[in-house]
């Protein structure tokens, strides 16, 4: 068995369930030594123990990416350790509140905004650094189809990944001239504890399961994927350029 990803190191944050559970799984599968990031201790081991079921191996990061001096440590410490990193999977990021705007606290708004766009602001800062060092430096941020349909009730999740659509989409811009490519992926509705808790009523055997989302987001992250500034929509399986608004 092949394992196109040998030797590469992927960090992937919030790594402890759902999408981000899947994909370090995966790309851990692939040959890549794992930096698993996320608040949950206990689900950061069950990871482990999969991990290491397939022959891999990771190293678990508990770390909540509110903590910005934390993620310049995690930074520094992956530095001295490999003086690289090849992959960055920003996948953590919170719901928040599903109310009308006018009945969502300040703080709610901020806490969402927290997770979803100033953490992954301080990954890109101090990773870029590592990512160059790469031979072939991949990132991808996991987004929301809730980012253009500005979907109501949900308005600052829905700020949140509009505005880490654009931070992505400036960075690839920055980094297109460099071996590092920068894109989005979609997963579109997922069987995760995030979409049962927006739609109580829904039959999670309707959805896909994340399982099946990260075997789409792994070639992205591979050497030979080339394409930068994109989005991949898995609910089309298709690979999507931005365009202007007419």
């Amino acid at each position: 068995m092949t394992n196109p990803l040998a030797n590469r190191i992927a960090l992937v944050t919030g790594a402890s369930r759902g999408i981000g559970f899947a994909t370090a799984k995966v790309l851990a599968k692939a040959g890549a030594h794992i930096v698993a990031v996320a608040r949950t201790q206990g689900g950061l081991e069950e990871l482990d123990d999969e991990i290491r079921k397939d022959g891999g191996s990771a190293t678990l990061v508990p770390l909540n990416l509110t903590d910005s001096d934390g993620i310049a440590r995690l930074g520094a410490g992956l530095h001295e350790r490999y003086g690289k990193l090849d992959i960055l999977v920003g996948n953590a990021g919170v719901l928040g509140p599903s109310s009308p705007i006018g009945h969502i606290e300040l703080k709610a708004f901020t806490d969402v905004m927290a997770v979803n766009v100033s953490a992954n602001f301080q990954l890109i800062r101090c990773m870029e650094p590592l990512l160059k060092q790469s031979d072939a430096g991949r990132a991808v941020f996991v987004t929301s189809g809730a980012a253009n349909k500005a979907t109501a009730y949900v308005s600052p999740y829905a700020a949140s990944k509009a505005a880490l659509e654009t931070l992505a989409r400036a960075w690839a811009q920055e980094t297109a001239n460099t071996k590092l490519r920068v894109n989005l992926f979609n997963p579109g509705p997922v069987r995760t504890r995030m979409r049962a808790t927006l739609m109580p009523g829904e039959d999670p055997a309707t959805l896909d399961t994340a399982e099946q989302v990260a075997e789409f987001i792994v070639p992205m992250c591979a050497p030979d994927w080339t394409e930068t500034g994109k989005f991949y929509d898995y609910k089309t399986r298709s690979l999507m350029s931005f365009r202007s608004p007419a």
